[in-house]
């Protein structure tokens, strides 16, 4: 499998992180993926996830 193209990834931060000096980002705006990356390390590597993966951790996480 190869790696998704993230140059176009719109990166946001939760609204309940903006104090917060580590946490990470999540790219939705992609087709057919969920990207999320260390915020430190912009430059670093992420991890991808299809929308149903990524739907289901946010459902576990609640």
């Amino acid at each position: 499998m190869s790696s998704p193209d993230l140059s176009h990834a719109q990166w946001r931060k939760s609204i309940h992180s903006k104090d917060a000096d580590t946490c990470v980002e999540v790219a939705r705006n992609l087709p057919g993926v969920v990207a999320v990356r260390d915020s430190e390390d912009p430059a670093g590597s992420a991890l991808v996830f299809t929308p149903a993966e990524w739907r289901a951790f946010l459902d576990a996480a609640r």
